[in-house]
Formats: structure tokens, C-alpha cells, sequence
């Protein structure tokens, strides 16, 4: 995403004849080159005349039918050189963002008139443009003609997002399971860069780092606590850098450890110590928010783009130059980084807009979750049809939401109906549908691309020959028509199941294994769950499966239960996204575990399965793979998702995914070991020997050390799971080489900004613990002559009572 890329490809509108029907109207800059009359359908949905305004959203470059061939462009061909032979490259997806809206006109013959304007662009957070587009659609009533559509097309490419941060598959990991607004400021640098220049010269930040007005509670105690200074080392300080060098390769300063004098339990400090160059970031996050509406946007030069609103313009800019430039410039101006402000002129408009730097391919618009479950998790839900074992992983007792994700990862064929509904809210869940299968766009790839948000008749026959596709209608006779495997009908919160699903997917061989496997299994409801990262819990009380002595664990609908209650207890859409993120992920380690154990197989999907060994010819080894409490737990859970294994197998997802996995091997940070395997040992782990500990906390200790290493490490440890708690156990282990390697990591995770944020996110006795054991841990180990002397200072100990410092170490 650069400055020069060209954010709106095309603007189209569209308008009903009474006569000729839906018709395209303007088609900006060039022809599409493709079916003209199914853009006008698509863009004026059926019953459009009954909504006053509604939006749409489908996509172009799909599949042949919907490919298109602007006059202009080069062919979408390339040489393959290396064996003479021409092969086609598909062309980039663009997501269609359209308003369709009706106005009554009682002196045109059909009582209204309606009109439908749409931007093709290539980036799929296209909820952003929904301000302009309605703006835009406003004048096109006002003055219908081509130079509307050209004013849209100019302002949208106008957008400067050249300063916006581009966050790694890691960073947005972080950022969307974290609530802080201020995390990864220092990627705002460039942003920033004028108004601490301005700061700068005016000498307004002090050396704590705090601006010169007054805060208004935009932090906490714990943040306010934290000394942000800068130390004076020469070659060191230039190798750290500023605010912005956290996010750069660098190697830990772990002979610099956090001093006893800079914690205290009141919470007015947290620790001092070699944390250089984050006065800025200190400076950024102590300012207040701004209360203007301009607050979170950005200004960034565009030349006029028609002659009619270049004077207004200028105009405009004159009058607020100096507004806005002493805003948009200002750290407070970030309200949330989790979104790049950005500002867009249209006519004689400024309209902010926030980028949303978390999103991955597979989310498309601002979709829900919430909605999802809640529509099909109610009293009211009934799910009728047979029972098929790739859908009903828990028999008739499948939670609808589980069903609707089988059917997502298995291929099937899926409609959205929503009759007498706006096409626009159809289109939602169907973009909620394909976040739910991919695991927000985590951990699955191939959904989209096979979406028809919004589907009518006119190419009924070409969207419903795309294997596994998932469609969402308004009109009736497609329930009747039957070429679907699942039909969930929001109206009324059902799901249907095809009664020929038998037919068209045969229940998937599987292994015989598995069943017996199942049955020689010694069945034990206490302890017997399997979740890996704490997403279901246990229950005593199980319910008793058809077959006679036989019991089940019924795992996923206990994580629906957790989702529920979540949702009841006003969590929000970024907990439930990254729970189904951890489903989604769980659900691919499991099958990985599957292949080795059911089918024999080396698995190409994730890591080996194995246990920790002190035996090994090469000495301890870690262990990998999937988790479970017991044996007999995974087992059982095993048997009973292999159908739905077998039949994702089958898939282009499992295929992607295997490419997906083989790519992260080659390229994750931290490479030679399963780092979600120990993770889970260490926090879910009953019982652990001190050398497999011991190993955990050594390895992680070699092989988190720079910052690319650290954020796939805390990606791992989102804060709806406690952080860091499951490695700040390490901290009063009873061995002293497994504290000083806890203090080790924990003294690498500080040399950055994201870590001293989940550093702070553990309670008084975790960070003390680690203030004190550092700074025991620094006077134990001898000075090097050449290296660069710290002094620490004295501790002053603030607690109630003047206990001994062996008392608090516990030695």
C-alpha cells in the first residue's frame, strides 16, 4: 500500500428504465469490457425500489464470467521463459462497493426514480469509502452527468496513505487481539516527525517525556508510571536509535537490567532502566485526545480534479490550512492505531477516513461476527434435513454455527436468504460467513474468491457452477430450486439442509482406525477435554451418545456456549474474531495430528506430533503438535472429527494451506520448534519436569533476540489469554537457571515498546518478581572492562514492611 497506488480502478452507475430495465449508464474512466447488463443487475439488486437506499457489495475477476477486459489495459498474459510456453495470469480481485438508492418522483411514470452508483477498487476494507459514495451519489441527483463519476475517481486517488505503516503478519496478530490505542506509535513516525521537529524547537517535552499540556486520562496509572528516558552510549545509542529503531533488527542489552528503586506498589512506577529513545513514544501517548472531528485524519495535497470545484477547493484549504496542519500533525490526532488517518477532498468537502492496518485478504467490509451467531444461535433456530457426518460433528446436537463452519471448510454449497431483506444485509452475512470459515482471514485462504455477496438470476448458471460456493440472495425460488447443500434463511434464523447431500457428497471412507480407535478407548468424563488454547471448559456431566455405554465430549458446543455467554457479557467483535481464529487454527492442528496417527502419513500441514524426551541420541528434545490433556481425550476427539478432516482434505483450502504452511516454515522468525507447542505446555501442562522447563525457557531464550522474533513470540500470547503470564511462571520456579532464563526473555521483550506493553500488562507480584530478579541477577554478573558501565541506583523499597530481599526472592 503506497501513496501511488491507484485506490478506485473504476466508478460505474447505474439506473432502472421502465422500459429497458436496469441499464449502465456511465462506465469511468474506460469500459470494463465485460456483460454490461449483469454490472446493472448486480447494481440494482431485486426489490431495490422498496429500500430507500441500500447497499451492495460483489466482487469482479472472480471467474470468467465476471473477468474483466478494460480496452486499455495489457493482456493478461506472460512468457514463461524458462520452458517457451504462455500460460495466463489471473487478474487482481476488485471488490464492488454500490449504493443503490430510490427517490419518489411522482411525475416520472413509474413513481420513483432509482439510481445505483458503485468504485471498483483492490482493497478490501472498502467500508471506508461508504462517506464519499453516498456524497457522491447526492450530487449525481443533484447534476446527472460524467463529471461526477470523474470527481469521485479523482478524490479517491488522491488519498495520501504513503506515511501508513505497513504492520507484518505478526504486528497485526497484536494489534487486533490488543485494546490499547497506542500500540506501535513509533510506526507513526514519519507521521509524527513535524510536530516533534515543532516540539523540538519550542522546547516543550521535558525529559520524563510528558508534553507540556496536561493529560486528560488517556493513560493509566501503570502508563503514567513508566520513566522514558534517554541515555547518552555513543556507538550504542546510534545502533538503538530513536522511537522509531524499536521496530528494527537489534540485539538485546541484556547486560542493562531494570533497577528495584523504579517499582513501587502504588503503581506510580513500573521501572527504569536501558529503555532509550522511547521518550518519543512516551511524548506520543501522554497527549490528549483531541476533540475534533478532524482529530483522527490527516491532511495530504491533491490537485483539483474538475475545473467547477477547483476554486471551492482551494478555498477550503486556505481558510483551514492552518487548522488542520496543527492538528493532523499532532500525536494526539492518533485516537487509535490500530487505524491510519487519512483525509479525502471531495468537492467542497473534507472528509477524514480511517485505514484499518489489522485487516488480512479473506475480510472484506466492516462484516459481524456477533450478528452471525446471534441470528443463528437463538431459541428460534432450527436446522432441518439429514444428518450428514461432514456437517454434524455432534450429531443432531451440532450447534448451527458449528454446522455452517463444516459446511465452509468442506466445499459445500452455501446460500444466504433473505427475503423482503435489504440486499445489503444478505451481502454481511455472507461476508461474515467467509471470515467464520478462514478464521478471519488468519488462517484459511480460498473463501472469497468463490463469494457471491449479493446473486441474482441473471447469472444464476455461471455462479452456481463454482464448486463449494457461498451466495447470498433475496429472491425465494432459489430455496425451491434446490442446487444448494445449505440454505440458512436469516429471516426467520433457519438452516436447511439439502436432502440430496448424500448424493452429490457421499459420506467421505474413513479410516477404519479411526472407529475402533474410538471404541477400545477407555472413556473418562473427568479430565477429559483437549483444548489447546483454553477455549472450552471442562464438564462433569456428560450427556450419553445414542450408542449404549458410550459417552461424548461434545467439545464444540461448549466452545459455543463460551462464545454466547461472551457475547451476553457485552465482549466484543474482536474477542469473538479471535477465538474463531483459534478455532480455525486448532481445527488444522488437529488433522495434522489426524494424518500421522489415523492415516499414517507424514503431515505437510503442521509440525510432528511428539512429546518432550531426555533420552534422545542428541540429548532432551522439545515436544510438538497438538496438545491434548490426555490421550483418551484426543483420541475420541480424533474419531469423532474425521469426517470433516477427510472432507476438508479434499478441498483447495487444505491444498493453499499446505503452501501457506511449507512458506511460514521457510519464513517465521523463530525457527527449529513448535512455539505454540510449549506455549500450551506452560500454561495447560499438569505436570512438568524441571529439565523439560528448563529446555522451554532456554530455547525460547536463544532464539527470541531481535524484534522480529519478539512479535511472533507475543502474537502467540494475545492478552485475552493473560499475555505473558504463562512465561512469567518461570520467574518463581524453584530452579535459578530457569529464573535467570525467564529474565532473559522478559530482558528482551523490554528493548522494545510492544513488549514493555505486555510487560505491563502483568500484575505487582509478576513484575516485581522480574525488577527484582534482574537487578540480583546484573549485580551477580561480572563487568566487562570494555563494556559500557550503567549505574544503578539504590533500592528504596516502598512496601508496607521492611522484608529482606532473600524473603522476597524466596532463596
Amino acid at each position: 500500500m503506497t501513496g501511488t497506488t491507484q485506490h478506485c480502478s473504476f466508478v460505474l452507475l447505474a439506473d432502472f428504465d421502465i422500459d429497458r430495465g436496469a441499464q449502465l449508464t456511465y462506465q469511468f474512466p474506460q469500459p470494463l469490457g465485460t456483460d454490461e447488463g449483469l454490472l446493472a443487475n448486480l447494481m440494482l439488486p431485486d426489490g431495490a425500489e422498496r429500500q430507500p437506499e441500500d447497499w451492495t457489495i460483489f466482487f469482479l475477476n472472480q471467474t470468467p464470467f465476471n473477468t474483466i477486459a478494460p480496452a486499455l489495459a495489457p493482456e493478461f498474459e506472460t512468457a514463461d521463459r524458462a520452458n517457451g510456453q504462455w500460460e495466463e495470469t489471473k487478474p487482481e480481485l476488485l471488490y464492488v462497493l454500490n449504493l443503490v438508492r430510490t427517490k419518489l418522483d411522482k411525475t416520472v411514470r413509474r413513481g420513483a426514480i432509482v439510481k445505483a452508483m458503485a468504485i471498483c477498487t483492490r482493497h478490501s476494507f472498502i467500508e471506508i469509502f461508504k462517506p464519499v459514495l453516498l456524497m457522491a451519489l447526492d450530487d449525481y441527483f443533484m447534476n446527472p452527468s460524467q463529471d461526477c463519476l470523474a470527481r469521485l475517481f479523482d478524490a479517491i486517488n488522491s488519498i495520501d496513505i504513503s506515511k501508513a505503516p505497513v504492520l507484518t503478519r505478526h504486528e497485526k496478530l497484536i494489534l487486533r487481539t490488543s485494546e490499547r490505542k497506542d500500540l506501535f506509535i513509533e510506526k507513526f513516525e514519519e507521521l509524527l516527525r513535524p510536530q516533534q521537529e515543532q516540539s523540538a524547537r519550542s522546547n516543550a517535552p521535558s525529559k520524563s517525556g510528558h508534553a507540556a499540556n496536561d493529560s486528560v486520562g488517556s493513560m493509566n496509572s501503570f502508563d503514567e508510571g513508566i520513566v522514558l528516558r534517554t541515555k547518552d552510549k555513543g556507538k550504542e545509542k546510534e545502533k538503538r536509535g530513536p522511537a522509531s529503531s524499536l521496530t528494527s533488527l537489534q540485539q538485546p542489552a541484556s547486560q542493562y537490567s531494570p533497577s528495584e528503586a523504579s517499582f513501587s506498589l502504588d503503581g506510580s512506577a513500573v521501572w527504569v532502566g536501558d529503555e532509550s529513545g522511547l521518550d518519543q513514544v512516551g511524548h506520543a501517548t501522554a497527549v490528549p485526545h483531541a476533540p475534533s472531528s478532524n482529530g483522527s485524519a490527516s491532511v495530504y495535497g491533491r490537485k483539483s480534479t474538475d475545473a467547477s470545484s477547483s476554486s471551492s477547493q482551494h478555498h477550503l484549504r486556505r481558510e483551514e490550512s492552518a487548522v488542520v496542519q496543527s492538528t493532523v500533525h499532532n500525536p494526539a490526532a492518533l485516537k487509535d492505531t490500530h487505524f491510519f488517518p487519512a483525509l479525502m477532498y471531495y468537492n467542497d468537502h473534507m472528509i477524514p477516513i480511517r485505514l484499518p492496518l489489522s485487516t488480512f485478504a479473506e475480510e472484506v467490509g466492516d462484516y459481524s461476527l456477533i450478528q452471525l451467531i446471534q441470528t443463528f444461535s437463538g431459541p428460534n433456530t432450527v436446522i432441518t434435513g439429514p444428518i450428514h457426518p461432514h456437517l454434524h460433528t455432534s450429531g443432531n446436537q451440532t450447534h448451527p454455527i458449528i454446522l455452517l463452519f463444516n459446511a465452509l471448510v468442506t466445499g459445500k454449497r452455501i446460500i444466504f436468504l433473505g427475503h423482503h431483506r435489504p440486499a445489503g444485509q444478505v451481502s454481511s452475512y455472507v461476508l461474515s460467513a467467509c471470515a467464520l470459515g478462514s478464521g478471519c482471514g488468519i488462517v484459511f485462504r480460498g473463501f472469497i474468491k468463490r463469494a457471491f455477496p449479493y446473486a441474482n438470476l441473471t447469472n444464476r448458471e455461471e455462479w452456481e457452477s463454482i464448486p463449494g460456493y457461498v451466495a447470498g440472495v433475496t429472491n425465494p425460488i432459489f430455496e425451491s430450486a434446490g442446487e444448494w447443500d445449505l440454505l440458512c434463511d436469516i429471516s426467520s434464523s433457519r438452516i436447511v439442509v439439502s436432502k440430496d447431500i448424500a448424493i452429490h457428497h457421499p459420506p467421505t471412507a474413513v479410516a477404519a482406525s479411526a472407529h475402533s480407535l474410538n471404541r477400545t478407548v477407555t472413556l473418562k468424563t473427568e479430565g477429559s477435554l483437549g483444548s489447546e488454547e483454553d477455549m472450552l471448559r471442562p464438564s462433569k456431566d456428560l450427556p450419553p451418545t445414542e450408542k449404549k455405554g458410550e459417552y461424548k465430549v461434545d467439545n464444540d458446543n461448549l466452545f459455543m456456549e463460551d462464545i454466547t455467554s461472551a457475547i451476553s457479557f457485552h465482549f466484543g467483535e474482536a474477542h469473538v474474531r479471535a477465538r474463531f481464529a483459534e478455532y480455525a487454527w486448532r481445527f488444522v492442528r488437529l488433522a495434522a495430528r489426524y494424518e500421522e496417527d489415523i492415516l499414517g502419513l507424514n503431515t505437510t500441514i503442521g509440525y510432528p506430533s511428539g512429546s518432550y524426551s531426555d533420552r534422545g541420541l542428541d540429548g532432551p528434545h522439545l515436544g510438538s503438535g497438538i496438545c491434548f490433556t490426555d490421550e483418551a481425550a484426543g483420541a475420541r476427539e480424533l474419531a469423532a472429527n474425521a469426517s470433516r478432516i477427510e472432507a476438508w482434505r479434499r478441498t483447495e483450502s487444505y491444498s493453499l494451506y499446505q503452501v501457506d504452511f511449507n512458506k511460514s516454515l521457510a519464513t517465521n522468525p523463530i525457527q527449529g520448534f513448535d512455539v505454540a507447542h510449549q506455549l500450551w505446555r506452560l500454561r495447560h501442562a499438569k505436570k512438568m519436569s524441571d529439565g523439560e522447563i528448563e529446555l522451554i525457557m532456554r530455547t525460547l531464550a536463544e532464539n527470541v533476540q531481535n524484534y522480529e522474533q519478539v512479535t511472533e513470540l507475543l502474537s502467540l500470547l494475545p492478552p485475552h489469554h493473560n499475555g505473558l503470564l504463562p512465561l512469567s511462571f518461570g520467574l518463581f520456579h524453584q530452579q535459578e537457571s530457569v529464573r535467570d532464563l525467564t529474565v532473559d526473555v522478559f530482558n528482551e521483550l523490554r528493548a522494545y515498546s510492544v513488549g514493555i506493553y505486555f510487560l505491563q500488562a502483568l500484575n505487582h507480584f509478576q513484575r516485581y518478581a522480574y525488577v527484582r530478579q534482574a537487578h540480583a541477577r546484573e549485580s551477580r554478573i561480572p563487568k566487562d572492562p570494555n563494556q559500557l558501565s550503567i549505574p544503578m541506583p539504590n533500592f528504596v523499597s516502598r512496601t508496607p514492611s521492611n522484608r529482606s530481599e532473600s524473603s522476597l526472592t524466596g532463596g
